[in-house]
């Protein structure tokens, strides 16, 4: 994944800082994400999702909004209109760069602000919020006890997060006026819902509210264990692979053609964690998977090891060439299931070997199912043999290694 440090202008005229999070292959669609209230564009469940993201094909441009992080202008003489505006002056900015975006994802507030600014954008076809108010007023429950003080005197500064904040009466004002209903009725876009249930900021009430307001094509993701920020690392990598997953159902994804010899294209694999050993797996742009190691070996378990792909490789060839054959032939084969095994052994144990070097052992179980007579159950066995991955597997392969300079 490269990231690119940009501004753009924002709402008032000042700079706004943001980050693009590129995929390192084919770009498949363009995300912009919101963050939550007095969040930044660097919170760690941003950072995680739009890195995530990115490994599986999707440009994500996070940004701070007016008088946060390294953006220009005070966040007193903010609203949530004024979020609203730089979301639009966000997308704007990705559209001069000839990628609009298709997918809006927003987070707690930062959801309610995508809601509704998804009207305005033509280019969006679906939109993510996580954690996010049906009622943005009810952002103020956060600073209650200084309401009085804002009201009265125009802006109070209030504790939230441990950072001191400023905020001013139109803010109130605005978050309290807001009514998310309409817009919610008339998004006219696919809608994902994703809340966590035990959610102590912004209660799981509020995702059924916005769920039942809307219209379909909507759905809903509970992220069970998960805090209002999604701050465990597990569960904003879950809740990436969902939105990847969902997203590419609604959004006009078009992969580029294969690289000339390989016409299934790239396998690109890319380090997903590098204190453990989780691994993004992108084949050609469409489709994204992981690898991982067990706990035993210092891994978490989350993908199939790289021994688990080679003999998932084998099993799914072995029942796609049977599977082939028993079509051609027009036999009542109703199912088929292949169960491997790999293991290493001394090359003197494998029959016609010599040597005291190791070798692969592959041991495939084959079940047939349907009114198959022996003869036919013997000629599909047979075929398994011809499967182009166990042909592969059997004869020497020449693999080059090359090192690629990062920048190219």
């Amino acid at each position: 994944m490269t990231t690119e440090r940009i501004t753009f202008a924002g709402h008032s005229g000042g700079r706004l800082a943001a980050r693009l999070d590129l995929p390192d292959g084919p770009h498949l669609g363009t995300a912009l994400f919101a963050h939550c209230f007095t969040c930044g564009k660097d919170i760690p469940a941003a950072r995680r999702i739009a890195g995530r993201l990115a490994a599986m094909g999707f440009a994500v441009l996070r940004f701070d909004f007016t008088g946060l992080g390294h953006s220009d202008g005070e966040f007193e003489n903010t609203s949530f209109t004024s979020n609203v505006a730089d979301l639009t002056a966000a997308a704007d900015h990705l559209a001069g760069r000839g990628m609009a975006p298709g997918l809006l994802i927003g987070h707690s507030l930062g959801g309610a602000a995508v809601l509704r600014a998804a009207g305005t954008m033509g280019t969006v076809k679906a939109v993510v919020t996580i954690g996010a108010p049906f009622d943005p007023g009810h952002v103020t429950h956060n600073f209650s006890d200084a309401l009085p003080d804002i009201i009265e005197k125009g802006s109070a500064e209030v504790n939230l997060g441990g950072r001191p904040f400023r905020i001013g009466r139109d803010f109130v004002k605005d978050v309290q006026e807001e009514r998310l209903a309409p817009a919610i009725a008339k998004l006219q876009r696919a809608l994902l819902v994703m809340h966590a249930p035990r959610d102590s900021i912004v209660s799981i009430d509020n995702a059924a509210n916005i769920f039942m307001a809307a219209k379909h094509p909507k759905s809903f993701v509970t992220l069970d264990g998960a805090d209002h920020l999604v701050s465990k690392p597990a569960d904003a990598e879950y809740a990436a692979e969902v939105i990847s997953a969902w997203a590419t159902r609604y959004l006009d994804i078009r992969p580029p053609a294969p690289p000339p010899g390989a016409p299934e294209g790239i396998v690109r694999v890319s380090e997903a964690d590098p204190a453990g050993f989780l691994q993004d797996v992108n084949h050609g742009p469409m489709h994204h998977t992981v690898a991982d190691e067990p706990l035993a070996y210092g891994g978490t378990n989350r993908g199939m090891s790289p021994y688990g792909f080679l003999s998932s490789g084998l099993g799914a060839c072995t029942s796609m060439t049977i599977r082939m054959y028993a079509r051609r032939k027009g036999w009542e084969l109703t199912h088929v299931s292949v169960d491997v095994s790999h293991d290493k052994v001394h090359a003197q144990d494998a029959e016609g070997s010599t040597g005291a070097q190791k070798i692969d052992s592959f041991h495939r179980a084959i079940t047939l199912e349907g009114h198959l007579d022996a003869e036919q159950r013997q000629r599909l066995l047979e075929i398994a043999d011809k499967c182009p991955v166990h042909r592969t597997l059997e004869s020497s392969s020449k693999i080059t290694t090359a090192l690629v300079d990062p920048g190219t």
